[in-house]
């Protein structure tokens, strides 16, 4: 006799930022199609990247009067089971109130090979949907290799930076982001 496994409804963006609301902001808690997920420390390595990028990005993003932020939720109004953390957004505004944005201009995230296909997949569709986003970054670990997505008008251009020299430019921000800036220090890399 066969038994099925009761699914559990999926939670909402609400229901989630309440049952989060006593853990430790150390905690990484993400909302991945209703389901919530605590996400598992980054590498010294993934962690390196991202402070290249944030170096990166505070410097462009601070001379448009906006600022990169590590670490901050993302929302999007029109869609209730979804809540992720990249690891770096720039947003232009008033400062927030909590922990999640609905206004960002670019993020960035750091590919982890555990999660390589949801970030290239749902997440990335997700971000997608985020009107104020002109720019995604998908950054990879083990080879010096940045994706871009830049919105134009109601498309998705795609872009590969993948030699030591390239630089992507930036033009919500005014400035560019440089691969060798991104890898510096990181060690040996395919």
């Amino acid at each position: 006799m066969s038994q099925a496994l009761a699914k559990h409804p999926r939670m909402s963006v609400a229901e989630f930022v309440e049952m989060i609301r006593p853990y430790p902001d150390e905690e990484r808690w993400e909302l991945l199609d209703g389901e919530p997920v605590l996400m598992a420390p980054q590498s010294e390595r993934h962690q390196g990247i991202v402070g290249n990028l944030y170096a990166a990005l505070r410097a462009a993003a601070k001379s448009r009067g906006c600022k990169a932020l590590p670490g901050l939720g993302l929302l999007n109004d029109e869609i209730d089971d979804y809540a992720s953390i990249p690891d770096i957004v720039v947003r232009c505004g008033a400062p927030l109130e909590g922990g999640y944005a609905r206004d960002p201009v670019l993020l960035a995230d750091v590919l982890s090979p555990s999660t390589m296909s949801n970030d290239r997949g749902r997440k990335l569709d997700f971000y997608r949907t985020i009107t104020s986003l002109r720019t995604i970054l998908i950054v990879y670990q083990s080879e010096a290799r940045i994706e871009a997505w830049r919105r134009e008008g109601e498309d998705w251009r795609w872009i590969v930076l993948k030699d030591m020299e390239a630089a992507l430019a930036l033009p919500d921000l005014g400035g560019e982001l440089r691969l060798a800036d991104v890898y510096e220090g990181i060690g040996p890399l395919a």
